[in-house]
């Protein structure tokens, strides 16, 4: 098993996913937060790396295209410091990133993970109940309905008629956009038939099926948690038909239908070229607690890990 613990959260690796949970100190972002403890499976993985920087370096998830259902809604909007898959690293603990990245790599590698896009989602969208949003409002989703509450800041039009609710079944399409300079952001729920609906020209502040968003705090963040909720129970959509609206939360990834890549020919005995990869590693790693970058207890249980594949 790999860990590295930091302020921004904590990753741990055991060879079939990657646990995610975020940091609780102030200074994380409050989507990380608000998202909660994230598996990720190796098979949605195209790859890590680790980017060194001046002061420390950050650790980064690539995940396959399509996998995650939070980057479809986000659609590389995040910021860095957003990104549930992303850690930043102290400069004392590059050494156990760089190892991180090597037993996700070699996993990778063992495994023959392929890096294409895939066919559907392989993790779950945010737990529901969830909310989020600011600007003029705040959006929920209990899995079933969307409830669209406005805030003393609203225009008149949407704050004179009260919340809105509709079901998600009435919805074809979801956008998130965050404030970039000085143009706001939103939150729109499109509604419509199927095939034929497109985002109506109404800006956001008077549209009563969209948020408002001024960018002027990270809460406003969370909307695109309530996005990405939504987004996997579009009609026809993975999720459309889970959960009763109770507050239940979303399968785990191991519950997740996820078809398993075809292995090749001779995919069950990694290459000898790896065993080769396997020990230099063990060598590292004795140089790694040598110099004291990995602790006796981070060194056994590294060790280990290396000697299973061996």
């Amino acid at each position: 098993m790999a860990e590295i613990i930091q302020r921004d959260g904590t990753w741990t690796f055991d060879g079939e996913a990657v646990r995610i949970v975020p940091g609780r100190e102030k200074g994380v972002h409050p989507l990380r937060q608000e998202l909660g403890e994230r598996v990720v499976p190796l098979h949605a993985l195209a790859g890590i790396a680790f980017e060194p920087r001046r002061k420390g370096g950050s650790l980064r998830l690539r995940l396959r295209d399509g996998a995650c259902p939070i980057l479809r809604a986000a659609n590389g909007r995040l910021k860095d410091a957003a990104d549930p898959y992303q850690l930043a690293v102290e400069k004392d603990r590059t050494g156990v990133a760089e190892y991180f990245v090597d037993e996700v790599r070699n996993a990778l590698l063992v495994e023959r993970v392929p890096s294409g896009p895939t066919d559907g989602f392989l993790l779950p969208g945010p737990a529901v109940p969830v909310a989020g949003g600011g600007g003029d409002g705040t959006a929920s989703f209990d899995g079933k309905t969307i409830r669209l509450t406005w805030n003393w800041k609203a225009k008149e039009v949407k704050s004179s008629g009260g919340p809105v609710t509709f079901p998600v079944s009435e919805v074809t399409e979801v956008h998130w956009m965050p404030a970039i300079g000085l143009e706001n952001g939103h939150l729109r729920f499109v509604r419509g038939i199927p095939g034929r609906s497109s985002a109506p020209a109404t800006a956001a502040e008077y549209d009563l099926y969209a948020l408002d968003l001024w960018g002027l705090s990270k809460k406003e963040y969370t909307a695109v948690l309530v996005a990405a909720a939504v987004l996997v129970r579009l009609p026809g959509g993975p999720e459309a038909d889970a959960g009763d609206g109770d507050g239940a939360t979303d399968a785990s990834p191991a519950e997740l239908p996820a078809p398993a890549p075809s292995p090749a020919p001779g995919a069950d005995a990694p290459p000898a070229d790896d065993h080769d990869v396997l020990l230099r590693r063990l060598r590292e790693l004795g140089e790694l607690h040598r110099t004291g970058v990995l602790t006796d207890d981070e060194f056994t249980a590294a060790k280990q890990a290396v000697l299973r594949r061996l």
